[in-house]
């Protein structure tokens, strides 16, 4: 699948994926210079300069980088990014640190940020009836096929 990108910036970095395998491409912060830390529960919003112009059925999911969450609590302000197929701006990441006092992450240009995926998104029609079809489980939730 070809997606077109757009380089608002000429430092902006052109996605790529780490490894032939992996899942989703990285996504780079634009920075002019200056390191920034991510913090005491303080969220940045980084620069990707790169506008994306995702095909009609599709949209491109923004997900945190585990290395991220796992060794620095930071993680995607959002949780995950959903950017549109309609959406021709700059595509930007918010990062944040909740969970710790002392995680912390220091950003500088082209480091990676997030990762992104392009998934299928399929037209709906919503049909609105007086039943729907039975199942096992019915409306139990909330742990309800445990017990």
């Amino acid at each position: 699948m070809d997606i077109k990108i757009k380089k608002l910036h000429p430092g902006a970095i052109i996605p790529k994926y780490a490894t032939i395998g992996s899942a989703c491409f990285d996504l780079c912060a634009l920075l002019d210079g200056d390191v920034v830390p991510v913090f005491n529960k303080t969220p940045e919003i980084f620069r990707t300069g790169l506008s994306f112009e995702i095909p009609r059925g599709y949209a491109m999911m923004i997900y945190s980088r585990s290395g991220h969450g796992f060794n620095h609590e930071i993680r995607l302000a959002n949780c995950v990014g959903v950017i549109d197929s309609d959406y021709r701006g700059e595509v930007k990441v918010k990062l944040r640190n909740d969970d710790t006092e002392d995680g912390w992450l220091a950003i500088q240009h082209g480091d990676r940020i997030a990762q992104a995926m392009i998934i299928p998104v399929p037209d709906v029609n919503f049909i609105e009836v007086d039943d729907l079809t039975e199942t096992e489980r019915g409306a139990g939730g909330l742990g309800s096929t445990g017990s």
